[in-house]
């Protein structure tokens, strides 16, 4: 599903009148004709005004307009429209409170390259905003409620991309559990599946000791949470489109 398929930013616009124009089979924007029988003159008026915005922010890559007005909830509409341009990101820490402890290693997947960060090493906040100034979306895995606030906290910076959390739509098609039980149940392979997030703790005292294979290990581990994120996203949102889009518009 695209934002093109989308009317509900519109003020006025919930899921039951976005329902109704989709099931009249005005399931995208270009379908739109000012169709006032179905919202009214006032409510077809703001629709023409989005459309014609929402084209323009769309030329530019900027979806930012949208995440602001989408509600929370289906937010993950904005994927189809910025695939390319989507980063995956997953942290590693040393514990989990951000006040007092560090954030070891960042990976990010964007296309078909993943990049991870090293404390120490390459790890800076300039780094950081230099990655996410590239991207159009952000995708994590419970990223809203730790890895986002944690990297602001640590290296003071805003996190400003629109930003879709897995573990909302995962819930939303009932996909329960941790990133690694989701995984397991869609089939989603990966290397070192026995490591876990103490794990990752450890291996980053082991490597402060002096032990470089110990943070290959990290690395790796931090980098397949970024990489599975993607067929994740695939899954849920193709889920999600045949649940809320293609139930609509079959009616028609």
């Amino acid at each position: 599903m695209r934002i093109e398929n989308s009317f509900i930013p519109v003020r006025g616009v919930g899921e039951t009148t976005e329902r109704r124009l989709w099931e009249r089979g005005i399931t995208h924007w270009d379908e739109f004709d000012g169709s006032v029988d179905v919202v009214g003159d006032a409510l077809a008026d703001r629709i023409e005004t989005f459309i014609d915005e929402g084209r323009a922010h769309l030329e530019r890559g900027d979806v930012s307009p949208f995440a602001e007005r989408l509600p929370s909830a289906s937010r993950w509409r904005l994927y189809e429209n910025v695939r390319d341009q989507t980063c995956f990101l997953d942290i590693e820490t040393t514990g989990l409170d951000a006040s007092c402890d560090d954030v070891t290693t960042v990976s990010l997947h964007r296309g078909d390259e993943t990049k991870t960060f090293v404390k120490g090493r390459d790890l800076t906040s300039e780094r950081l905003e230099r990655e996410l100034e590239a991207s159009s979306l952000l995708v994590t895995f419970n990223g809203a409620r730790f890895d986002v606030p944690f990297l602001e906290t640590c290296y003071d910076i805003d996190v400003d991309v629109p930003h879709l959390d897995l573990m909302y739509p995962c819930k939303q098609v009932g996909l329960d559990g941790g990133l690694k039980a989701i995984e397991r149940e869609l089939g989603i392979d990966r290397d070192m599946p026995d490591l876990s997030g103490r794990d990752a703790v450890r291996l980053w005292h082991e490597y402060e000791r002096g032990d470089e294979s110990a943070l290959e290990t990290l690395v790796e581990y931090n980098r397949a949470d970024t990489k599975n994120m993607r067929p994740l996203v695939e899954t849920v949102t193709d889920r999600l489109h045949a649940e809320v889009f293609d139930a609509a518009r079959n009616k028609v």
